[in-house]
């Protein structure tokens, strides 16, 4: 059923040293609410810094969905905590708004109005403004105010040596092999992670599904795990559409670069300007830019100043890898739990060894069909998933040979760390597999759902770590570098619009 990888893991055990310098990073997405629930109309707060340049603490879509970016870093503890930090330093300045702890904003209503991110006067500013307003009018405003975590994930060099070769080709082949695995089988994090079965009415654009509607309007499917990543959620132009395989990186590049200069008869009719003759997007191609595919896994690439992730990945290769299916974990004041990350590395080193054949698109469309078996019904009882085309075998069985492999990598693992945490997660996690009660997605339901509640639970919620936050303030030993940041954030950003000489037309260009 799956490969067979005892000689990678006994290669790993002897070189288990390597597993040290794994580095990782977080982004979290939340929505900036009012003490009664609505949707915060304020701008961005000035005591947050400047949202254009802040190293950790900006905007994504909307002027009130913040994001929280944290440094790259070896030390899970230390990951965790600088997260802490930043939303305790964000409730302390900001402490009449709340942080909503849902991924979904099941608090929308009709007369909710959502203001585009807005970044200063710089064409810098403006061209990520322009960005999201291009958004708005492919997508509508709603599909963006949903809220993710981002988990960034590199495996260090030396890991890719294991074939005596270390060049940017081979490394980049190595992630490109754990991103094609991560579809085979990634099905697996919203199956135990997703947290968001319910939706509100209003992402409601088709009905090929049998929702059960609560008390108070929220639709839900009995066994449904994560809709955030279905097409009612936070999707575009499938990959399937554009024919990105992730089988070699100039392909992959070659694919995005067409998607970005093809033009696209649906956005060409919405027009590059609006009645005002204004530009409501970059440009009327199937992608605005690279960052509007919305792929469940993303080869990344840290770039330089003025120089495009595309640029940088042709240039030098693939970095590391961003994991993007990951719901808000609403039983975590930060989103996410160090039980998690430790799943999330097993699998990740998982999808780098084991071997991934080249796909086609064919072959992308009947992956894809796993991921949608998972999302709408990943609970029901004997559900199966295939494993390869015209094979399928009860997800509870895929999912236990998984972890087969996921507890030996933990031991080497644990060897490493001198504790036992990694082969606990396994034992825990496991479990979900016999019992899909235990999943995220069965307790959101339960607990907000179905006792018709989830729109006082989150706000009940919001203020339990809101007030958590703020006590934690005190101990927050980040507190000056954020602070820090955030007066050279301001100063960073009047810098680069007193420097401006382009006209914005000409910057786009």
């Amino acid at each position: 059923m799956i490969e067979d990888i005892s000689q990678k893991i006994n290669w790993l055990e002897k070189n288990s040293s390597i597993l040290k310098k794994i580095c990782r990073g977080i982004e979290r997405e939340t929505l900036r609410i009012k003490q009664n629930g609505d949707f915060s109309n304020n701008k961005h707060p000035y005591e947050l810094g400047s949202s254009l340049t802040h190293k950790w603490i900006t905007t994504d879509f909307s002027e009130n969905l913040l994001e929280f970016v944290t440094p790259p870093t070896n030390s899970i503890d230390y990951l965790l905590n600088f997260l802490r930090d930043i939303h305790s330093f964000v409730a302390y300045k900001n402490k009449k708004e709340l942080m909503w702890p849902f991924s979904i904003p099941y608090i929308y209503t009709k007369s909710t109005n959502i203001q585009i991110a807005n970044y200063g006067t710089s064409n810098y500013g403006a061209f990520k403004t322009l960005y999201r307003k291009g958004l708005k009018i492919r997508y509508g405003d709603l599909k963006h105010t949903i809220s993710g975590i981002h988990y960034n994930f590199s495996l260090p060099i030396a890991f890719w040596k294991k074939e005596k070769k270390d060049n940017i080709d081979n490394i980049s082949s190595g992630y490109l092999n754990l991103i094609r695995n991560y579809y085979r089988f990634g099905w697996i994090v919203p199956y135990l992670f997703g947290a968001s079965p319910a939706i509100s009415k209003h992402f409601l654009t088709h009905q090929k599904h049998e929702f059960k509607k609560n008390k108070e309007g929220v639709f839900y499917l009995p066994w449904s795990t994560s809709l955030r990543i279905s097409d009612m959620g936070y999707t575009n132009a499938s990959i399937e559409n554009l024919n990105i395989t992730f089988n070699d990186l100039e392909s992959y590049i070659n694919c995005v670069q067409v998607a970005m200069n093809t033009p696209c008869k649906k956005f060409s009719n919405l027009g590059l300007k609006n009645h005002l003759g204004e530009l409501q997007q970059l440009n009327t191609n199937i992608l605005q830019l690279e960052t509007e595919l919305y792929t469940q896994i993303r080869p990344k690439r840290s770039t330089n100043y003025g120089e495009s992730l595309l640029e940088a990945l042709k240039n030098r290769g693939i970095e590391y890898v961003e994991i993007r299916s990951l719901d808000v974990n609403p039983f975590s004041s930060i989103g996410i739990n160090k039980n998690q990350i430790l799943l999330l590395d097993l699998f990740l080193i998982w999808c780098a060894l084991i071997n991934a054949p080249e796909t086609k698109k064919t072959d992308f469309s009947f992956i894809m069909q796993n991921w949608k078996t998972i999302i709408f019904e990943g609970r029901r009882p004997n559900q199966k998933v295939y494993v390869n085309e015209n094979k399928s075998f009860q997800l509870k069985k895929v999912g236990e040979r998984i972890f087969q492999d996921l507890k030996k990598i933990a031991v080497i693992l644990d060897d490493q760390c001198k504790n036992l945490d990694y082969q606990n997660v396994c034992d825990k996690q496991i479990l979900c597999f016999q019992d899909p009660e235990l999943t995220y997605s069965a307790k959101f339901l339960k607990m907000f759902v179905e006792n018709n509640e989830i729109k006082k639970r989150g706000l009940n919620l919001a203020k339990i770590y809101h007030n958590q936050f703020i006590n934690q303030f005190h101990y927050n030993i980040n507190k000056k570098i954020l602070e820090n940041e955030t007066i050279y954030s301001h100063k960073k950003q009047i810098q680069i619009e007193k420097n401006e000489t382009l006209s914005l037309k000409d910057y786009i260009k």
